[in-house]
């Protein structure tokens, strides 16, 4: 897969972390920047990141903020992407299994570059269960989207 990421300063201290986690599980990294820890907004990267989704270059993304949230409502204002903001192992499989995530939030001065890397790695290891409740609840949720999104 090919796998966008993006982050604003306080993102950029696990930002190598992602970057080995990416590349160790077999994947294509698409770097959006930042690539230094001077000060930029994180509205501008988490952008990025939604627009390479939406426009199929990018299969999945990863992006990163100081706590994870600017970046979490940011995506989540673009019309096909699934934004969930994470920060343990569990939730970053199960919201691609059952919600089909298909952007990862995390926050730089939460999350530390070990977890990091595992939380990564469970996200792009996992893949949308074919279970019909499941589907069910993603429809209604794109139904929403729809009628906000006109």
């Amino acid at each position: 897969m090919k796998i966008a990421v993006a982050n604003d300063h306080a993102g950029f201290p696990i930002k190598e972390a992602v970057l080995e986690a990416i590349k160790e599980a077999g994947h294509e990294v698409i770097d959006l920047g930042t690539n230094t820890p001077d000060r930029v907004d994180y509205p501008d990267f988490a952008e990025k990141a939604g627009r390479a989704l939406i426009a199929g270059e990018a299969d999945r993304a990863v992006v990163i903020c100081g706590s994870g949230i600017g970046v979490n409502i940011t995506a989540n204002k673009m019309k096909g992407v699934y934004a969930g903001l994470v920060s343990d192992i569990y939730s970053a499989h199960q919201g691609v299994e059952h919600d089909n995530m298909n952007m990862l939030c995390m926050g730089g001065q939460i999350v530390g570059p070990t977890l990091a890397k595992e939380i990564v790695k469970a996200f792009l290891g996992a893949s949308m269960m074919d279970v019909d409740r499941y589907k069910n609840r993603i429809n209604k949720f794109k139904a929403i989207e729809t009628e906000f999104f006109k």
